[in-house]
């Protein structure tokens, strides 16, 4: 795997400023991050101030921002008029701040709950969005993640097709799929045609629970994930969601991910 498809996700650092972060990724090897989408790696409303100090970081690191894990979207499906319309504001904003920073994507929600009768109610609104972020070049990906209609692939589908835009689809996230009891292949080839990016992790079901692991470790096979997405033609990052500090610190267990996954 070429290390310039392999991104990597700050979320990890969290409680770490967006410096300490990007610096974390580039002494793993990454050259790319996918930038938690709230303070302190990215504010929520950013400004110009903001924004320039995430330039500075990316510069003085090496490392470019890849896509924003952000959170516009939800309120979507809120029942207030004035709630969505600045919803779809802030979606735009962030939309240009990606596109400033350089970002192919963003994360968005698609409104707020499992209910696919939503759908209906946030389609409108996200195809605005997608408008937008098509004059943009930026892509808007909602994650395949319990508690949204994303995590399931049917009703992300309808959602997909609905909205009808190739700058709109599915961050796809096999982990997450395989951790809520989907079949993360067969979910797979339900979405392919709309996936703008994706998040790598591990993990396994056990008597236990759910467990997460290093990756290579659990049931989410990463030279599948590879194969399958070079076969739809996929051109986005590969973004490594190290979430085990549990298990190993992210500033050495990262690391070993990059390593695994450039030998692929």
């Amino acid at each position: 795997m070429d290390i310039a498809r392999i991104s990597a996700c700050t979320y990890p650092m969290r409680e770490h400023t967006c410096d300490y972060a990007l610096q974390v990724l580039a002494d793993s090897g990454v050259r790319k991050a996918d930038l938690w989408g709230r303070s302190p790696h990215f504010p929520e409303d950013a400004n110009d101030e903001a924004l320039a100090e995430i330039e500075a970081a990316s510069e003085r690191t090496g490392v470019a921002i890849a896509n924003l894990g952000t959170y516009p979207g939800g309120d979507f499906s809120s029942d207030e008029p004035d709630a969505r319309e600045a919803d779809l504001a802030g979606m735009k904003r962030t939309i240009d701040a990606a596109a400033r920073l350089g970002c192919r994507s963003i994360r968005v929600r698609p409104g707020e709950g499992e209910d696919p009768g939503i759908i209906d109610r946030v389609a409108p609104l996200m195809a605005a969005g997608a408008a937008h972020a098509e004059e943009a070049g930026v892509y808007l990906g909602m994650e395949n993640h319990g508690g949204s209609i994303a995590g399931n692939p049917e009703h992300a589908l309808r959602l997909c097709q609905a909205v009808a835009s190739p700058f709109f689809g599915v961050l796809y996230e096999p982990c997450n799929l395989l951790h809520a009891g989907v079949d993360y292949r067969r979910a797979f080839d339900q979405l392919s045609d709309w996936i703008v990016h994706v998040h790598v992790k591990d993990g396994r079901r056990t008597d236990e629970g759910f467990q997460r692991v290093h990756l290579g470790e659990g049931d989410v096979d990463p030279a599948w994930l590879i194969e399958a997405l070079g076969g739809i033609g996929y051109e986005g990052d590969y973004a490594l969601e190290y979430e085990i500090a549990d298990i190993e610190p992210v500033e050495t267990g990262l690391r070993k991910w990059v390593a695994l996954f450039r030998s692929l």
